[in-house]
């Protein structure tokens, strides 16, 4: 049976329903002064959320606690999960930031966006790699991004389902949208987990230790070793001069340690959530607010290190709409030789995609970094 969720559903007239609450102010009073037509206005900015699985409704909960949208839409094939998850967000409303949550089973609801952030697929199964979902992955993308696109054609598109890197390139391909557009959330949670482990050892805030993996988002993502620093101060080669232990074979089991932290989660409760939660909403307020963050993420990586087509994690300065800046590092240290691992895909396994925007209609700005 269908539950009443608002007080028009409940029988009352919800037309002028605040002109009969509210009094204007006093005549008294002097009318306020006409401002300029030109005057500017605060835009309103929405975001939509497509998929409200477990990683979907973490991205919707800490965007919306930490204010970065006026409007949240959430879009699921389930209409009763998808409306329970809705009221359950609305019903906290007194204890959040103004914010307008709508939802729907149709992506007319995304109309608008600003930001669309891509997050329906296939759950990752205990001891499934983040490849062998590709294929049921790209059917539903064929669906899913089309219309999507269509909507928002001005949004910037943010991929989350995994594979990532792979998906990312095919969301490109379905969207038509310019290749600075469309992203995915790469290794930026990754590097998350590699700056967790580093400064838990050193008894450090995680916030002060930079370090980046990059690459694929999974087996095959390579740590950058040389990038790791605490407080601004290079700290690689002081943990190998304090380690003896500090050799090839410990920086893969670290390396290792850090690819398995998704299985080892998704061993004990079923899934991941919380961590991807907080690491997209970063990459949302790094956009919506233009704050020039780096972050490693998934971007059109033609050109870079000899690669001519496809999506890999590097880090990328954050700002709209996404310039293609790949960043150049040295090709010696301990990562040499690494940053290839990844097992190449058949093109068959995506199928016939539309062709993809001629890349001379993107901007190629290069940062140069030495990691």
């Amino acid at each position: 049976m269908h539950k009443a969720s608002s007080l028009s559903e409940l029988g009352f007239d919800s037309g002028g329903a605040s002109s009969g609450f509210f009094r204007p102010v006093a005549d008294g009073c002097p009318p306020a002064t006409p401002t300029s037509s030109a005057a500017p206005h605060r835009r309103l900015t929405k975001v939509s959320v497509i998929g409200a699985g477990n990683v979907g409704m973490a991205i919707a909960q800490t965007i919306l606690t930490q204010n970065l949208a006026d409007e949240i839409a959430l879009v699921d094939a389930l209409p009763d999960k998808l409306r329970g998850e809705a009221l359950d967000l609305q019903h906290a409303a007194a204890f959040l930031p103004r914010v307008r949550i709508v939802s729907g089973t149709d992506a007319a609801v995304t109309r608008n966006s600003d930001l669309v952030i891509v997050t329906a697929g296939a759950r990752q199964i205990p001891g499934e790699t983040r490849l062998n979902l590709l294929q049921r992955n790209v059917a539903l993308y064929r669906k899913i991004v089309p219309p999507v696109a269509e909507h928002s054609p001005e949004a910037l598109l943010l991929v989350v389902s995994n594979p990532v890197d792979v998906l990312t390139y095919v969301a490109w391909r379905l969207s038509g949208f310019p290749a600075s557009r469309v992203i995915g959330s790469g290794t930026n949670l990754d590097s998350s987990r590699f700056r967790f482990l580093i400064a838990e050892h050193l008894d450090v805030n995680a916030q002060d230790v930079q370090a980046y993996m990059v690459g694929e988002h999974g087996d095959s993502s390579v740590a950058i070793w040389s990038s790791i620093s605490v407080g601004g101060m290079p700290a690689f080669k002081s943990l190998r001069d304090s380690h003896r232990n500090f050799d090839e074979a410990a920086l893969e089991g670290i390396r290792r340690a850090v690819v398995g932290g998704a299985y080892e989660v998704i061993g004990l409760k079923g899934y991941t959530s919380w961590a991807i939660g907080y690491s997209v909403a970063s990459l949302a307020a790094s956009l919506l607010r233009d704050q020039r963050r780096v972050h490693p993420v998934s971007v059109l990586a033609s050109g870079f290190h000899g690669i001519s087509d496809g999506h890999e994690g590097v880090p990328q300065p954050a700002r709209p709409p996404w310039p293609r800046r790949h960043p150049r590092r040295r090709r010696d240290g301990p990562h040499r030789g690494r940053g290839r691992a990844a097992p190449p895909l058949r093109q068959d396994a995506l199928g016939e995609l539309p062709a993809p925007r001629p890349l001379t209609e993107e901007r190629q700005l290069i940062y140069i970094y030495l990691l």
